[in-house]
């Protein structure tokens, strides 16, 4: 009898130990949400995008205050989130900074611009305008992070007006994944216009390597 109960409080101990191995397991997968209070290399990422963007940080000391929380609602306003406050999986990976790999963010992000820059425009034109984000990276005159170039303050006129928010175009998820895979038919373009809309003097003067669709590129 006492030969059973303790194989059963083995067994019984065993069994709580798998329990509790899966529960850790559960919550360690849990994406980190930065809030108020929260203290932490994230919370020093996000202050230093929001900061790199132009957003009222007042110091880049990793603690999630309420200078960091204001900031974060207003960048939540200025793309369509819910302006909670919370650096939530939306919100961190608008910034470019999620629990999901580097390169699923940047497949959705390059996406997104692509979408709202280019839907309707020919394939080649699509994997173009994310080629050109690719290589404002690569340069010196811009940013060197895919979500720096694209909230770049200025950069992108569907930022402002809302586009880069809406519904993105299935094919712009293809066209991300190709141009980060090292397809550029923008010939190493830097800048692209729209002719019919563009009344931009500067932009004109830029030398033109490629024409795809109604886009101009130029470096």
């Amino acid at each position: 009898m006492k030969k059973l109960n303790r194989k059963g409080f083995l067994i019984l101990f065993a069994v709580i130990i798998l329990l509790f191995a899966g529960i850790t397991f559960q919550y360690s997968a849990v994406p980190t949400l930065s809030r108020y209070g929260s203290r932490g290399p994230e919370v020093r990422e996000i202050q230093t995008r929001l900061k790199k963007w132009g957003y009222k940080i007042t110091a880049i000391d990793g603690i999630y205050g309420p200078n960091t929380r204001s900031a974060v609602i207003q960048f939540q306003r200025n793309n369509g989130l819910k302006p909670d406050g919370i650096a939530g999986p939306a919100t961190l990976g608008a910034m470019g900074i999620s629990s999901r790999s580097s390169y699923d963010n940047n497949v959705q992000l390059l996406a997104r611009i692509i979408s709202a820059e280019s839907r309707g425009e020919p394939y080649a034109g699509q994997v173009a305008v994310g080629a050109v984000v690719l290589n404002r990276v690569k340069h010196p005159s811009f940013p060197n992070t895919i979500s720096g170039v694209i909230y770049q303050p200025g950069a992108f006129t569907a930022i402002t007006d809302g586009q880069f928010n809406a519904q993105v175009v299935s094919s712009a998820y293809n066209a991300a994944r190709d141009a980060l895979n090292g397809w550029d038919p923008s010939n190493g373009a830097i800048y692209y216009y729209n002719p019919a809309k563009t009344t931009n003097k500067w932009i004109y003067s830029r030398p033109v390597v490629a024409r795809i669709g109604k886009h101009v590129f130029a470096k």
